[in-house]
């Protein structure tokens, strides 16, 4: 197991102050590996998560319910979303209607990525966690938000 002093080289006022840096710094490296292991995919975790959205909404969606939806609600969810688009993975239908209104669907290319992807792909990033410390992890993490 990590100590976060040492791997930083740093020293806390307290142990808030050091949960706070080592949930930002846990956090990042979340990040890292999962950049690291959509690399082969050619997609982001964000594209990731806004094509799950979409699979798992069964429907075509506007773009701010997506946004809404997001885990990490980037605020280039339009420029993620151009990406994909780019790579038919999701494409863009418009409102009859209203012009104005453009809903995304996931296409069948999308939807054949989602399904080469492991289910579990983020399990070694807690295998050091036992099911009842990784469900008191969780509870202290929303006590906090």
């Amino acid at each position: 197991m990590g100590d976060l002093a040492k791997e930083i080289n740093s020293k806390f006022a307290n142990n808030k102050q050091k949960a706070l840096v080592n949930i930002m710094f846990t956090g990042n490296w979340i990040s890292s590996c999962q950049n690291e292991f959509f690399k082969p995919y050619g997609i982001s975790p964000q594209q990731y998560n806004i094509l799950r959205i979409l699979r798992g909404a069964g429907e075509a969606l506007n773009v701010q319910v997506i946004k809404e939806r997001m885990i990490e609600r980037a605020p280039n969810a339009t420029r993620l979303m151009d990406k994909l688009c780019a790579k038919e993975l999701i494409e863009r239908l418009p409102c009859a209607n209203d012009r104005r209104v453009v809903k995304i669907a996931i296409t069948e290319k999308g939807l054949k990525l989602l399904a080469s992807v492991p289910d579990d792909f983020n399990k070694d990033l807690i295998k050091n966690l036992t099911e009842e410390e990784a469900e008191q992890l969780s509870l202290l993490l929303d006590k906090m938000r």
